[in-house]
């Protein structure tokens, strides 16, 4: 990348728009740039990861039917390099659908038709939740250890049995979110705020997809989990296991 598009990068976010409809990416693209995001295009999955291989942008916004290449299988190979965040748009709002994308790695599902106003507000709350996990830690942050799992919260490391385990920025942002509140049970609403943004509070399958990656990376038994716990009806908690 060459230094005026790196340091364009550095003072302006860009979005990557990913649409085969291009009546859509004309309207994404003028929302965005007129909430002071610089916006690239693509209308399909291959053209997708040649830019976002070639420009690194901040946020992909990516939508599932699409020829050539549809999201989901776009997303799958995104996620082999890209780690910053995924918002997916689809016609479908069925939950296997969105379940299936976030599983994938997408941060955040949006369902068409959609506002201009509703995209750029998740937008900036992926880019807010990015540039948190992005800044520096604290030296006063503990290190959390729960059985063979250890969280150190202020080198943003997670390792299971002393390897260190790869977790996506929601991932990891939901096991800190748990970590720094261990033993205490945290409601659907105050993990999807913490997490997401305030703007969120009913996405409960948001919960369920994310709590099942991290049991399947850091549980000995992912379908017996002792570490994050389900509170039926309520939300989650992470017991302190001494193994």
């Amino acid at each position: 990348m060459n230094t005026d598009t790196t340091q364009r990068r550095k003072s302006k976010p860009a979005v990557l728009v990913v649409d085969d409809d291009p009546k859509l990416r004309r309207l994404v693209e003028r929302q965005l740039s007129a909430e002071g995001f610089d916006v690239l295009l693509a209308s399909n999955g291959e053209e997708a990861l040649y830019q976002a291989s070639l420009s690194r942008p901040n946020l992909i916004v990516l939508d599932i039917s699409m020829p050539v290449m549809d999201g989901f299988e776009a997303l799958e190979r995104l996620r082999e390099f890209f780690t910053d965040p995924v918002i997916i748009l689809s016609a479908t709002d069925q939950e296997r659908e969105k379940v299936r994308a976030l599983d994938l790695g997408a941060d955040d599902y949006l369902t068409k038709p959609f506002g201009g106003a509703e995209l750029s507000a998740r937008v900036r709350a992926a880019l807010r939740r990015a540039d948190r996990l992005s800044g520096n830690g604290s030296s006063q942050e503990p290190v959390v250890t729960t059985g063979f799992v250890e969280v150190d919260l202020s080198a943003r490391i997670v390792k299971r049995r002393g390897e260190e385990v790869r977790l996506t920025r929601t991932e990891y942002d939901l096991l800190r979110t748990v970590a720094t509140n261990a033993g205490k049970v945290l409601t659907h609403r105050e993990l999807l705020q913490a997490v997401w943004g305030p703007e969120y509070g009913d996405e409960t399958e948001y919960l369920r997809t994310f709590v099942k990656q991290l049991r399947r990376k850091l549980e000995e038994d992912p379908s017996r989990p002792r570490y994050i716990i389900t509170e039926p009806g309520i939300g989650y908690r992470l017991v302190q296991v001494t193994d």
